[in-house]
């Protein structure tokens, strides 16, 4: 559980605000990088006329950018130390100018402490001074023209804005309209207000596809909540509500005062933020690496495919990934048009615990297939999909849109977060499990996601290739 009082903004992340947030980082190095050369040429070019400089030999301008590299990166700790890169709303100005000037004080007296250690002179004691002072002023400024950008951006362009449904017919959910409308810069556009009634609020969602809703004092029907919540959970709405006292006890939640009201959002998943940011780099990372090692075997590959069998290299399956369609492509492990023969093979569905479908000896598999499969080569041109953002490294599994439509309410939630090539149920018993075993793993999952799990899972999936050969 993780509460932010702090923040005078709804403290949920847009998409605008992810954006601008993680923007922040590499213009802070720039505005760095441009601080300490500003501060040389300062001394070297301007100061120079009222005093000689003495260190030009000893410390030439490429070696002076060197050490103001690694200076940055000591600056840019320093921020992240104090909550310069955190997710959430934006903070007020003077707050964060204090953040900088603390940060970049202490970022420099470590520097001081360090050339004290080493016992060594440096070569100008303007350049560390001028150096932390023009840091501070050009990293504010630079974090001042990000919140211009993003204003104009938000304001002009409704870039990242949210389309915000308000649940309630109280004064209180008028007052709170109000407080939106008057200020578009926060990035809401109000879609309507009305009282709880959950077919109603999916009718307005299906005529105007809502991003977020907020309701209003949540003491109404107990059932209608429950189902508004797996409904927002399953649609990637994301669900707010003021509190009464009684409505603070639950578990997963983010806390907000947004001018005056305390704004609490039931999270679907403890991905999101900086977490999601660095999935997404590994995610394109891995995916490149593993293209580059794998594209000399996909010609091999391919030509056994059509060697043995008419069709097409890959197979394209549509399945689901979070909230959206998209082509899952593997290399072809069964003959050409195998998905028409799927309902005459029903009464051979070895899994009767739920909707999939699982046969052990499927006589639509080729035998290059049943290598593939063994070996789970055939899942190797999902790295594609992860490129293109359609899934990720790790995750649950991709479904089946068929099958979707006949999972039950708490199955829906495994469409939290995007799918995964691989997950916690696939390294936890695979094929072998039963559904509700499935679906319980990657609930546990989308619940307790961290860093460290995902790597867990990566290397256990390594293992599994080599060491299991279980797969069908």
């Amino acid at each position: 559980m993780k509460v932010d009082l702090s923040c005078g903004k709804i403290c949920r992340m847009k998409k605008s605000d992810l954006f601008f947030n993680v923007l922040r980082l590499p213009v802070d190095f720039i505005m760095l990088l441009t601080a300490g050369l500003a501060t040389y040429i300062l001394r070297t070019e301007i100061l120079s006329v009222f005093r000689p400089v003495l260190f030009q030999f000893n410390l030439p301008l490429l070696k002076y950018f060197y050490l103001v590299f690694f200076v940055s990166l000591i600056f840019l700790g320093a921020y992240a130390i104090s909550g310069l890169y955190a997710m959430r709303a934006k903070m007020r100005l003077t707050e964060e100018f204090l953040k900088i000037a603390i940060a970049s004080s202490a970022g420099v007296m470590g520097i001081i402490i360090y050339i004290f250690l080493r016992q060594e002179l440096f070569d100008s004691r303007f350049l560390v001074l001028g150096g932390w002072f023009l840091g501070i002023v050009f990293v504010f400024v630079g974090r001042i023209v990000i919140r211009k950008l993003q204003d104009i951006a938000v304001g002009k362009y409704s870039f990242g804005v949210h389309r915000l449904l308000i649940v309630g017919d109280s004064s209180t959910a008028i007052k709170f309209s109000e407080d939106i409308k008057n200020n578009p810069l926060l990035g809401y556009n109000i879609v309507g207000i009305m009282p709880m009634d959950f077919d109603k609020i999916t009718q307005v969602n299906k005529d105007k596809s809502v991003d977020e809703i907020v309701v209003m004092q949540m003491n109404g029907n107990a059932d209608e909540v429950d189902k508004l919540i797996d409904f927002c959970h399953e649609h990637y709405i994301i669900f707010k509500f003021v509190p009464s006292i009684s409505n603070l006890f639950v578990s997963n939640y983010d806390v907000g005062i947004f001018e005056g009201f305390p704004l609490v959002e039931l999270k679907r998943t403890r991905l999101e933020g900086w977490g999601r940011v660095i999935k997404r780099v590994i995610d394109i990372l891995c995916a490149i690496f593993g293209l580059l090692i794998a594209l000399p075997i996909f010609g091999i590959i391919a030509f056994a495919i059509k060697w043995e069998t008419e069709g097409p290299v890959f197979a394209k399956l549509k399945r689901v990934s979070g909230n959206k369609e998209f082509m899952l492509y593997k290399f072809r492990s069964m003959m050409n048009h195998a998905e028409e023969l799927k309902p005459l093979l029903a009464i051979y569905n070895e899994r009767n615990d739920g909707p999939l479908f699982k046969m052990k000896e499927d006589p639509r598999v080729t035998k290059i297939g049943r290598l593939l499969r063994k070996t789970r080569i055939d899942e190797l041109p999902q790295l594609w999909n992860i490129l293109r953002n359609d899934m990720s490294l790790v995750g649950p599994r991709p479904h089946q849109p068929d099958e979707i439509e006949q999972y039950k309410r708490h199955h829906k939630k495994v469409l939290a977060i995007k799918a995964g090539a691989t997950g916690l149920a696939q390294v936890s018993g695979g094929s072998g499990l039963g559904f509700e075993e499935e679906v319980n793993l990657d609930s546990f999952y989308i619940d307790n996601w961290s860093l460290g799990l995902d790597i867990r899972i990566i290397l256990k999936t390594v293992l599994k290739m080599f060491f299991d050969k279980t797969a069908v």
